[in-house]
């Protein structure tokens, strides 16, 4: 309860006279600012943060992951298109062109459209309960207005009953009760404190219903000769400023599909028969007499969504002159000028409607409706990690959007696995496991099915692309390289068409209800699911899918293999690590040596235990490249430990190539050896991160992988997988069943080539 009044109390203010919100407008000009900017500056004020996507960085502006709420209507991946839409709001706002556009987002389904709705709605909500977004209307009281005058202007009784208030039913600007020139000033002054250069501009007029008080009061008050008929008809007892909360409805107007109606009902409302009776409107009709209830209506100082376009085409040629003209009528001779910013939301269905005369040439109807739309289009995400972090949203409750330091971070996130709570057909809970790399292999499946494939650089596949969408680079023995490294085609199809999330979670809620004909005496693996039963389920499927045609089915069959070798050899990896944990080299040695072959390189000395500068010693970068690289035999150095010409060339191009490469990356900061993470130099991330069944038959002598479902007891079989299921759960999130699987599913795979 505290927590609530606090909030209220911090969202709404006490309604102020007009003088005073011209004073705040002066001190924060946000407040009186046009649809667009205040729309550029809710999303502006948040901030970005830099992501990568299709392989290169980008800033995103952090309003789309929407912060406020938690992120439950984040919009993962579209970055360009956001920006753009941003762009599009900086030329509207600044008067610079496009102001007679409606933007238009459009893309297939399950792409994030209905998200950006919610989105706009829920961040510009939020803004609004803020300081600097506070937004404002005015509201009358026309009861105050009496015949007996005192030295205050109107009854003070009548000013102070509620009842007596209403407030302008389209959010008008404030500054539109002033006459043109006078705001003209206002806005002059405004302006100049501005620190933007995109200036406030407020051009409509008193919205109907207002101008009827405006006009009321203005006829009562020059009946008895008032001088200042200005300050007594907007005096605070007729007028006053208050703030609102920007929601659908007051500021959003949104159209859904299934509202109907004449298309001038669905654009501003109707008029109220009854009320017209109850009014004296002197054989005219009463504004106040109006419902306001249509879109443009609602979503008059701020935004207007169209969704779901195709079900509203009729309505889009009405909307023509809207935003160039600013006006809307209610009626033949009542017109109410318009501030909002214009966006529609469609599916690719309106684009065949728009198209339908496209042959006719300039005698195409919808010529001039296709020219104001500006398009955005929405993809398919092609990030391995956004359409992972999205899957486990379709799955959960989770909401918080990812933002990792480093892709390490972010890849542990793709690989975790995931528990849910399931209710049987006997209405028992159990909880069932997507093992680790399940949602993973169900992410990449479905952006390899919507990567172009005509582009792909030989010697590599779709997995490859994928991973340099995501991470913006590949490992290739020692090198690193980079997207840039490719040449990819900007028009390729990438993101247009392919497996969309619904697909994907509809298979995987389909499988968490079915049992499994797993067994084992010791661990529930029934309750697990592994990342190839998502993949093969994914892909038996398509058939039964209506969403595909029979060329898609086939096409994306056709791609799962290469999905499996790379899930296999991530689980591959899992274990590896787990059975050689023990030996594993630790960072600190392997930082010590990155500063010593850098000192060796650059005639620099080191720092020792004691804080001594000495020499980079030999021996160390001896053993380090003997012992833990394995690159060479000791007999590639001299008698006092000295590289030979290979080494030195190894030295030269592996390590100190990419220290400079950091160094360069990040010229503008004093570069230190130390700052760098070892794990961005190809041959060291080998080192930490890569083992093969080499090392193992080197390390574990008697290990039979043919034994591994069942090794006999005292066997080092035995201890070895003890060893490897326990470093399992604690290093990688496994569950002692998914653990069991995993491995047993990788030894099966090694046990072939082990002799």
């Amino acid at each position: 309860m505290a927590d609530a009044d606090r909030e209220l109390r911090e969202t709404y203010e006490e309604p102020m006279s007009l003088a005073a919100f011209v004073e705040e407008s002066f001190e924060n000009p946000t407040v009186a600012a046009h649809a667009s900017k205040y729309l550029l500056d809710a999303i502006e004020s948040m901030g970005t943060r830099t992501v990568v996507e299709e392989g290169e960085e980008k800033q995103r502006y952090r309003f789309f992951d929407d912060p406020h709420n938690g992120g439950e209507h984040a919009i993962l991946g579209n970055t360009e298109v956001l920006n753009a839409f941003v762009d599009d709001l900086r030329s509207i706002a600044a008067e610079r062109g496009k102001g007679e556009k409606i933007i238009w987002f459009d893309g297939p389904t399950a792409t994030g459209k209905s998200e950006l709705k919610r989105c706009l709605v829920n961040g510009l909500r939020e803004y609004s309960k803020t300081e600097e977004g506070r937004r404002y209307t005015m509201e009358w009281n026309v009861a105050s207005a009496t015949e007996a005058r005192s030295l205050s202007y109107g009854d003070e009784r009548a000013a102070g009953d509620e009842e007596n208030w209403f407030p302008s039913p389209v959010q008008s600007n404030p500054l539109t009760v002033f006459p043109s020139e006078v705001r003209e000033e206002i806005l002059n002054e405004i302006n100049a404190r501005l620190d933007d250069h995109i200036d406030v501009t407020v051009e409509g007029r008193l919205d109907p219903f207002s101008r009827e008080a405006y006009d009321y009061l203005e006829e009562r008050y020059r009946r008895t000769g008032e001088e200042d008929l200005f300050s007594a008809l907007t005096d605070p007892s007729h007028l006053r400023v208050k703030n609102y909360v920007v929601d659908v409805g007051r500021g959003i107007g949104v159209l859904h599909s299934e509202d109907s109606g004449p298309p001038k009902e669905r654009l501003v409302g109707s008029w109220m028969r009854g009320m017209l009776q109850e009014l004296d409107s002197r054989g005219r009709k009463n504004p106040q007499a109006f419902s306001y209830d249509g879109v443009l209506s609602q979503g008059n100082g701020l935004l207007t969504v169209v969704e779901d376009a195709a079900q509203h085409a009729d309505l889009l040629q009405k909307l023509l002159n809207v935003p160039d003209e600013g006006t809307v009528k209610l009626d033949k001779g009542i017109q109410m000028d318009i501030d909002t910013q214009l966006v529609i939301i469609s599916n690719p269905d309106l684009e065949a409607q728009l198209n339908q005369h496209a042959e006719a040439g300039g005698a195409d109807p919808l010529k001039a409706l296709k020219r104001r739309l500006d398009r955005r289009r929405f993809k398919y995400l092609t990030n391995l990690s956004l359409e992972a972090e999205l899957i486990r949203r379709e799955l959960t409750n989770e909401t918080d959007v990812w933002q990792a330091d480093s892709y390490d971070e972010l890849e542990a996130l793709i690989h975790e696995p995931l528990s849910l709570q399931v209710r049987d057909d006997d209405h028992d809970v159990s909880r069932r496991e997507l093992a680790p790399h399940a949602v993973e292999a169900a992410a990449m499946y479905s952006v390899v099915t919507r990567l172009d494939g005509e582009d792909v650089p030989a010697g590599l596949d779709l997995v490859d692309k994928a991973l340099l969408f995501d991470r913006g680079y590949l490992f290739d023995g020692d090198d690193r390289l980079d997207k840039d490294d490719f040449e990819f085609d900007d028009d390729a199809d990438d993101g247009d068409q392919g497996i969309p999330v619904t697909y994907t979670r509809d298979v995987i809620a389909d499988l968490l209800n079915e049992d499994s004909d797993r067994h084992h005496s010791d661990h529930a693996v029934e309750e697990v699911l592994m990342p190839r039963d998502i993949l093969n389920a994914m892909a038996e499927r398509l058939s039964g899918a209506p969403v595909f045609s029979t060329a898609e089915r086939t096409e994306y069959e056709n791609r799962l293999v290469p999905v499996k070798n790379y899930v296999f050899q991530q689980q591959e990896e899992d274990v590896l690590d787990a059975m050689m944990a023990d030996k594993r080299v630790d960072e600190a040695t392997v930082e010590e040596y990155v500063e010593h072959v850098y000192a060796w390189a650059t005639d620099e000395p080191v720092e020792n235990d004691r804080g001594e500068r000495v020499e980079p010693d030999a021996l160390k970068m001896k053993v380090f490249e003997t012992e833990h690289l394995g690159r060479f035999s000791p007999e590639g150095y001299g008698p006092d430990h000295g590289p030979a010409p290979a080494v030195e060339e190894f030295r030269r191009n592996k390590v100190i190539t990419a220290l400079n490469r950091h160094a360069w990356e990040n010229r503008n900061e004093d570069f230190q050896v130390g700052d760098i993470d070892p794990k961005e130099i190809p041959i060291i991330k080998t080192v930490l991160a890569n083992y093969d069944w080499d090392d193992v038959r080197r390390v574990y002598e008697d290990f039979d992988p043919s034994q591994w479902s069942d090794p006999p007891s005292d066997t080092e079989t035995a201890a070895v997988k003890a060893e490897t299921i326990a470093n399992m759960v604690e290093l990688f999130g496994y569950t002692e069943a998914s653990a069991e699987l995993t491995s047993q599913h990788v030894m099966s795979q090694v046990s072939y080539k082990w002799d």
